[in-house]
């Protein structure tokens, strides 16, 4: 079974409070030097069968579709190795 990453983020035209509302509250718990910060989603799709060009593609219709506001917000899909998949664990 593969992995496959979808990240969403806000268009950097786009105002973004969560971000804004966490960027102010990192000096007041002591995290200073941070310039920006934007919130985004991200979602981990376990596909079945082979992780072919037809796949890809349905997950990018999927992305599209369902997951993000092409309006106002960009996606970006990554094919996940189980190494990284591993180390992003072990992070954890």
């Amino acid at each position: 079974m593969a992995r496959v990453v979808v990240d969403v983020m806000l268009k950097p035209e786009i105002l973004d409070p969560q971000g804004q509302a966490v960027q102010r509250a990192l000096p007041r718990l002591g995290f200073e030097g941070i310039a920006d910060v934007r919130q985004g989603k991200r979602f981990e799709l376990e596909v079945e069968g082979p992780l072919d060009d037809a796949a890809l593609a349905r997950i990018h219709e999927i992305a599209e579709t369902f997951l993000a506001n092409t309006v106002i917000e960009d996606f970006d899909v990554k094919v996940e190795t189980a190494e990284a998949g591993a180390a992003a664990k072990a992070e954890s």
